[in-house]
């Protein structure tokens, strides 16, 4: 046999290997079906306008809105406890101005750690006046708030779902005031 067709046939092979590998990729996927609901992940829709609108399975209750500067708003959609001793806030940062408008770097609050980590909503704190004590946003080992951060700046029109975690106040507490620089305070019931 000749070394050239050898060469050739063992080229062949390696391309159509490189063929079946690239159809076979998607063979493990199954077809869906219409008597078996697939499940799926919430994602914010885009109206005509192009602005984000929430989906069905966001929560649409505002247990607060809270003015910001130029036109930004912080509203807030829950305060749920976990049992872990957490206490997530959820909500919808939204620029309701005319023009793109930045977020401003006071909202990450002045901890040296926090700050260093970019934009983020870790200057939010919770009070609970009843039980005389200050609740900061939760951080990790690295200082890093558990916060929705890399926040820049929101065009006219636009908002984002936004989040912040803290040590859950003790089951007594039903009420504490919300509190964001730049933004005005707000009282929130908790769940």
């Amino acid at each position: 046999m000749n070394v050239r067709y050898a060469r050739r046939g063992l080229a062949s092979l390696a391309v159509a290997s490189v063929a079946l590998l690239a159809v076979g990729c998607g063979a493990e996927e199954k077809p869906k079906t219409a008597d078996k609901p697939t499940a799926t992940t919430a994602s914010p829709q885009k109206t005509q306008a192009g602005q984000e609108q929430p989906s069905t399975e966001e929560p649409t209750e505002e247990l607060a809105v809270l003015k910001g500067q130029k036109g930004l708003e912080l509203v807030i959609n829950s305060a749920e406890r976990d049992a872990g001793g957490f206490l997530t806030v959820k909500g919808r940062l939204r620029n309701t101005a005319e023009t793109v408008v930045a977020i401003p770097a006071r909202t990450s609050g002045d901890e040296t750690e926090v700050v260093k980590h970019g934009t983020s909503l870790g200057g939010a704190t919770l009070v609970d006046a009843v039980g005389k004590k200050r609740y900061y946003v939760l951080r990790d080992t690295d200082g890093r708030p558990l916060t929705t951060t890399g926040l820049d700046s929101l065009g006219p029109g636009k908002s984002t779902a936004v989040f912040m975690q803290f040590p859950a106040p003790p089951p007594a507490t039903t009420d504490v005031s919300f509190q964001l620089p730049t933004f005005e305070p707000a009282t929130l019931k908790l769940s």
